[in-house]
């Protein structure tokens, strides 16, 4: 029996829904004006078209939103879901439709192209992929990216830059030939083999296949020597030294000779930023970064799948395996797409542990502070932080302009070391000077209500507290506890955000009304959904994915969590070092500062053996031997 539509405003479709078919396919929302919003894919189109309309209310804000502007809808049927995967793509790069994530400007990313069936190839800047049967390298994220790329190749090999024809008879080489930057096929210095051995050269060192290359010249080198070409000889060093000088600064990440490609996001909820980290031969060649827009409250697994479909469709580079930060939706029919596209298998992982779930790490950790630089930038603008606030204060019927706010944020693993911070901005730009941090002092276990409670109580119980008061209670507190100013607490913000959902909210709300506080407002901010609520106001408020106002809170938000998270992890540490060195036997302050001083970190005292700790100033082969014992070390 088919669900029933919950939507009224729907309620015409359902029949038509009813009688899809049970087969893959395209599926295309419009709205009462006939625009096309969305398009998606399935396997199973009924199903997938008639779960939009499903229990709307635990759909996520974007479906909820797009849902009340379906008029109608079309549908392809498509002979797989691979298939499918393919037209989805084609269709959202033709109608853009406003609720489906995509690649800003990708029909300008630049190539780098190399056509080895030209009699004497050259090296080429291209916007455009023709199935021409060169090969083609890239998408890059920029113009710039390309000619940086191009101008490293020069330096490496010496291919032609020139446009002429190639007859090998012209009287003498270009000035190129006499810095090494060409071998002059012009003149019949080189023959036709030995400059495609060049441009076969360049092909390898994009592809990451540097050793083999270094291997080929190393032997060519060789071969010139023995037969008394020394200055041939020395031009070859020359470019081996200077390929080593480029490899050597890649990255190194695994020891397998792998090649993947690793994939992390931050989002934003307006646009996703994308990093790709290309690893050749188990060395990171390079990474590209690329923009998403219509990320609108998009689940980070759905917009790494629609990044590599509309990415892996252009580029003809693909690796055997894909690192992602998520698991995507469709793995499998995303694997067998790629499989169509290359001719061999790749397998789409989300690594759990060990080396690549670093890799994931750093793209992912590349991504959220690009993101955070790019939101810095538009702050900058003096302009745009004015209508931040000014749309804040319309959309959160605030009584004035939110001029100075502050934010707080709890932090703890499990219950532990809880700590919470403050962080203030004033016209949208963050006064450090007065961050502040909270060591949680009467919660034992997990509850952020009651931490947040102590946090606010502690910062706005000193409101109207005389200055005096002040200085005595900082002068009393200790060093681990927040550092108190008159500047930071007696100043007065116009609002007050706290990180979480409705139930910081109440938390926070009750400490106001316990201190008699009415002149400031309150805020939280959810997360998941970007949802804002108030106080006495039952529904969230949603503020617009492209306004101003949301992009100012979510920095000052995701810096409160940033300084909060830092904290943590520092007295996370203290804490480790001082539970194991501080009680080990015959290890008093001096000793161990010595240790921590040579050895760097508590980790480096475990993995020193006795002899290297015994040789400390301070230490004996009875005392470090003792303190490998206790540590549950050997020699």
């Amino acid at each position: 029996m088919p669900t029933k539509l919950v939507h009224s405003s729907n309620s015409h479709l359902s029949q038509r829904i009813a009688a899809l078919p049970l087969l893959p396919g395209v599926y295309l929302m419009k709205n009462s004006e006939e625009k096309i919003i969305y398009v998606g894919k399935a396997s199973v189109l009924r199903n997938r078209v008639r779960s939009y309309f499903q229990t709307l209310s635990t759909k996520e804000p974007k479906v909820r939103s797009m849902v009340k502007k379906i008029a109608d809808f079309e549908f392809i049927v498509t002979a797989s879901p691979q298939e499918a995967l393919l037209l989805e793509n084609l269709l959202i790069k033709k109608h853009k439709p406003y609720y489906n994530a995509r690649l800003k400007d990708d029909k300008t990313y630049p190539y780098i192209k190399i056509d080895t069936r030209e009699e004497f190839p050259q090296i080429y800047f291209t916007r455009r992929v023709n199935p021409d049967g060169a090969k083609y390298f890239g998408p890059f994220a920029s113009a710039s990216s390309v000619r940086k790329t191009m101008s490293l190749l020069k330096k490496l090999f010496p291919y032609r830059s020139c446009t002429k024809t190639i007859t090998g008879n012209d009287d003498s080489p270009c000035l190129e030939y006499h810095i090494h930057r060409c071998i002059a096929p012009c003149t019949g210095k080189a023959s036709k083999s030995e400059y495609h051995e060049v441009i076969n050269q360049v092909v390898k060192f994009l592809q990451g296949d540097s050793e083999d290359i270094v291997r080929l010249i190393r032997g060519q080198m060789s071969e010139a020597s023995e037969e008394l070409q020394y200055e041939k000889a020395a031009i070859l060093r020359d470019q081996i030294s200077a390929i080593e000088s480029v490899t050597e600064r890649q990255k190194i990440v695994s020891q397998k000779n792998d090649d993947s490609d690793v994939i992390a996001l931050a989002n934003d909820n307006r646009e996703a930023w994308v990093e790709l980290f290309k690893i050749r031969k188990g060395k990171l060649i390079g990474r590209e970064h690329f923009l998403m827009e219509g990320a609108y409250f998009e689940n980070e697994s759905w917009l790494i799948e629609q990044f590599m479909q509309q990415f892996y469709e252009v580029t003809s580079d693909i690796p055997k395996s894909i690192l992602v930060q998520y698991p995507i939706p469709n793995t499998i029919t995303v694997q067998e797409w790629l499989k169509s596209r290359i001719g061999h298998n790749v397998y789409v992982r989300c690594p759990q542990r060990g080396s690549n779930l670093q890799m994931i790490t750093m793209a992912a950790t590349n991504a959220t502070e690009a993101l955070n630089q790019r939101r810095l930038q538009w702050l900058s603008q003096s302009d745009k932080v004015l209508q931040a606030q000014v749309q804040l204060q319309e959309s959160l019927n605030l009584p004035e302009l939110p001029k100075r706010i502050e934010c707080y944020d709890i932090s703890n693993t499990q219950g532990t070391n809880s700590v919470g911070s403050m962080v203030v901005f004033e016209n949208g730009k963050a006064k450090n000077s007065q961050y502040r941090r909270f060591q949680i002092k009467t919660v034992a276990q997990i509850d952020d209500y009651s931490s947040m409670r102590e946090v606010l109580t502690r910062r706005f119980k000193r409101l109207g507290i005389a200055s005096q008061q002040l200085v005595k209670e900082r002068d009393n507190s200790s060093q681990a506890d927040e550092d108190y100013t008159i500047d930071s607490f007696t100043n007065i913000p116009q609002l007050v955000i706290i990180d979480g959902g409705r139930g910081h909210l109440n938390a926070a709300l009750e400490v106001f009304l316990n201190l008699g506080i009415k002149n400031i407002s309150l805020c939280s901010l959810a997360k998941r959904d970007e949802e804002v609520f108030l106080p006495d106001v039952p529904e969230p408020v949603y503020l617009d994915r492209n306004s101003p106002s949301l992009y100012l809170i979510q920095r000052i938000r995701d810096e409160a969590h940033r300084f909060a998270i830092t904290y943590h992890r520092q007295r996370r540490s203290r804490l480790s070092i001082k539970s194991e060195l501080d009680s080990a036997p015959g290890i008093g302050p001096v000793r161990k500062r010595v240790l921590l001083k040579k050895l760097g970190s508590l980790s480096g005292v475990r993995s020193a053996t006795i002899e290297q700790i015994a040789e400390i100033e301070g230490m004996s082969l009875a005392s470090a031997t003792k303190l490998k014992e206790y540590l549950g070390g050997g020699n």
